[in-house]
C-alpha cells in the first residue's frame, strides 16, 4: 500500500557547551601537534559539557527547537534519542528528556547505532510519521562523548566533543518534499574495531574493568577508516544510482563529522564539489549522533538551506553501522 505522508522537518535546534578544548590543548596533555590534528582530522575545537549529562544536550537542543519555533512541548508524541552515552542504562535519556521538556503527553526510547544513531532515529521518526498515528516526533542525536574519551589515549582524545542537536519530523501529503529513501546497514564482523569493552552484561563493572581502562571508547583507527570510507561513499553512490541522483542535482552532502579526509572521499565518489559538503567537524570535532543535525540547523540558520534543495545524509559507524537518506528540504 502506498504511503500516504511523507516526513518533512518543520524545526530544528541545537546546543553545544561553552567551554572549549582547542588543539593547544592537547598539545600539553598528550604527544600531538596541532598541525598533526588539523592534517589528519580536520579538527580545530571541540566543546565539553563540565556538568551536567547527555539528558542536558539533548534537552537543550529541543528547547532550542521548541522556543525557536514557538512549539508547545505537550503537542510533541513521541521523543526519539540517539545516543551511546546515555544517562544511565535505565530509565532510557528520552524519559528524562520528555520530563525536562515538558512534553506531558510523549512517550519515547533511546536508539543505539552510535555515530550512525541519527540517522537510524530518523528513518524511525518517519516512519511512525508515515504511518499516520503520530503527527510530531522529536528526533535528538546527543551525546557526551567527553564521558567516555581517555585523555591519556592520543589517537582518540582528540576527535571527540559533546553537543546535542534536534529536528521535529511532521507529516505531509506533499509525496515531492522530505524524507524520500534510503539504504541502513550493520554489520557486526566490525564489532571489535570499534566498542566500548566495559559496563554491559559481557563485562560488568568491576575494579578489574576500571583498571584496564574497559569503559573508555576502544577503536583500531586504521581498521575504521578503511571501512568507513569505503562504506559511506559506496552507500551514498548506491543511494544516488537509486534515485537517478547526480552530482549536479544534488544541494548538499551532510556526512558524519568523523575524520575530514573520510568526508573528502565520500564527496569524490558522488561526484560533488567540496562547497556542496556540509563541515562543521572543525569547530566541534565528533559529536556522534548529533554531528548530521548539528550541520543541519547550522547550515538553515545561515541561509545556506533552501526549500526544495535535495540533500544526502550519510554516515557510518560503530557496529559496524552505516547508511545514506536522501531527503528535499521542506522549509522555507
Amino acid at each position: 500500500m502506498e504511503k500516504k505522508y511523507n516526513a518533512v522537518i518543520t524545526a530544528l535546534g541545537m546546543y553545544v557547551p561553552d567551554k572549549i578544548m582547542d588543539n593547544a590543548y592537547f598539545e600539553k596533555i598528550v604527544d600531538t601537534t596541532d598541525e598533526w590534528i588539523r592534517t589528519r582530522t580536520g579538527i580545530k575545537e571541540r566543546r565539553l559539557l563540565e556538568q551536567g549529562a547527555t539528558s542536558d544536550l539533548a534537552a537543550m537542543a529541543a528547547e532550542d527547537l521548541l522556543k525557536t519555533y514557538s512549539i508547545n512541548p505537550e503537542d510533541i508524541d513521541v521523543i526519539i534519542i540517539a545516543t551511546v552515552t546515555p544517562d544511565m542504562f535505565f530509565p532510557a535519556t528520552a524519559c528524562l528528556v520528555q520530563e525536562k521538556i515538558g512534553a506531558k503527553k510523549a512517550w519515547g526510547f533511546d536508539l543505539s547505532a552510535a555515530c550512525s544513531g541519527f540517522l537510524f532515529a530518523f528513518q524511525t521518526g518517519a516512519s511512525l510519521v508515515e504511518s499516520g498515528t503520530y503527527k510530531k516526533v522529536l528526533v535528538i542525536g546527543a551525546d557526551k562523548m567527553s564521558s567516555i574519551t581517555d585523555y591519556t589515549d592520543r589517537n582518540n582524545c582528540i576527535l571527540f566533543g559533546d553537543a546535542g542537536a534536534a529536528v521535529l519530523l511532521e507529516p505531509t501529503e506533499d509525496k515531492t518534499l522530505g524524507l524520500q529513501d534510503s539504504i541502513l546497514r550493520t554489520d557486526g564482523s566490525g564489532k571489535e574495531a570499534l566498542y566500548m569493552k566495559g559496563g554491559g552484561s559481557l563485562n560488568p563493572p568491576t575494579h578489574e574493568t576500571v583498571d584496564k581502562k574497559m569503559h573508555f571508547i576502544y577503536q583500531d583507527g586504521k581498521a575504521v577508516f578503511k571501512v568507513a570510507v569505503k562504506g559511506m561513499a559506496d552507500v551514498s553512490y548506491e543511494l544516488m544510482i537509486k534515485n537517478k541522483l547526480t552530482g549536479d542535482d544534488i544541494a548538499y552532502l551532510v556526512p558524519h563529522q568523523a575524520n575530514l579526509r573520510i568526508i573528502d572521499a565520500t564527496a569524490d565518489r558522488m561526484g560533488i564539489s567540496r562547497d556542496k559538503v556540509m563541515i562543521n567537524i572543525d569547530k566541534y570535532g565528533n559529536t556522534t549522533a548529533a554531528t548530521i543535525p548539528s550541520c543541519l540547523v547550522e547550515y538553515y540558520r545561515a541561509g545556506k538551506l533552501k526549500k526544495g534543495d535535495k540533500i544526502i545524509l550519510a554516515a557510518f559507524g560503530a557496529g559496524y553501522t552505516w547508511g545514506a537518506s536522501y531527503i528535499v528540504w521542506s522549509m522555507d
